[in-house]
């Protein structure tokens, strides 16, 4: 899905919300802070990972790490990464600017209460230059997601 189709979904879903477009690459937590001007934890990642047959989607904090025994507790068992191929067939986007909006295919979304201790957050738009801003609560309901602990924030 190209940054245009996430545009579109944004108009149908949320039309107050603007997709920023930046002249620079928003494609990995550092870049987008950077560029954003914003702590990483203020960037909403996303990522796609498989718990035995099942693919999800996680949005997670930016400076969040995947903690494999709160996955095994949410959702049943250890987390295993999509390679950028697999990801990029079940989300229509391609690493570096994955997000939960007008996905390819139907996924469980879950969200890592981490992303609370933000007012706002920026997950990406679909492309590797694209993000928006959103109340994560907000953003939960938008995707359908639902709330998880299964990250662990840095010391």
């Amino acid at each position: 899905m190209s940054g245009e189709s996430v545009l579109a979904w944004l108009q149908s879903h949320a039309p107050d919300l603007k997709l920023i477009d930046h002249s620079r690459s928003t494609a990995t937590v550092a870049e987008a802070a950077e560029v954003l001007g914003v702590e990483p934890g203020r960037i909403a990642k996303t990522l796609a990972f498989r718990v035995g047959e099942t693919v999800y989607l996680l949005l997670a904090r930016g400076d969040a790490r995947l903690d494999n025994a709160g996955c095994k507790a949410e959702l049943g068992g250890r987390p295993r990464m999509l390679d950028p191929e697999e990801t990029l067939a079940v989300t229509g986007h391609a690493v570096g600017g994955v997000c939960p909006f007008g996905l390819a295919t139907d996924l469980p979304i879950v969200a890592d209460r981490s992303l609370l201790a933000y007012p706002t957050v920026f997950p990406a738009a679909g492309t590797r230059t694209s993000s928006v801003e959103v109340e994560p609560e907000r953003l939960v309901q938008l995707v359908g997601a639902r709330w998880v602990s299964v990250c662990k924030l840095p010391e």
